[in-house]
């Protein structure tokens, strides 16, 4: 069986290569799922800084940065999985 860092970069490299046009929200979880996997949660945005994507993609963030760096892999994994791409 595959390792999960194996996984993820195959994930990922199926996600950087789609030409599917996803759904904001889907873009939105991807981005989330893969900021937590590979970076810890932390205080990447200044407050003065934040635009309107930016603040999305941080609230996103916000909202797995509960989970741990592997089960943020998992996810991601299973994520881009269940688009087919």
């Amino acid at each position: 069986m595959q390792n999960l860092e194996q996984l993820f970069q195959e994930a990922h490299q199926k996600a950087s290569n789609t030409s599917k046009k996803l759904p904001p929200d889907i873009m939105l979880r991807i981005y989330a799922y893969y900021k937590q996997a590979t970076l810890e949660y932390n205080d990447y945005f200044e407050q003065d800084e934040i635009d309107l994507v930016r603040a999305f993609k941080f609230n996103a963030w916000n909202q797995v940065s509960h989970l741990t760096q592997d089960e943020a892999k998992k996810l991601y994994i299973e994520l881009i999985n269940s688009l087919n791409l």
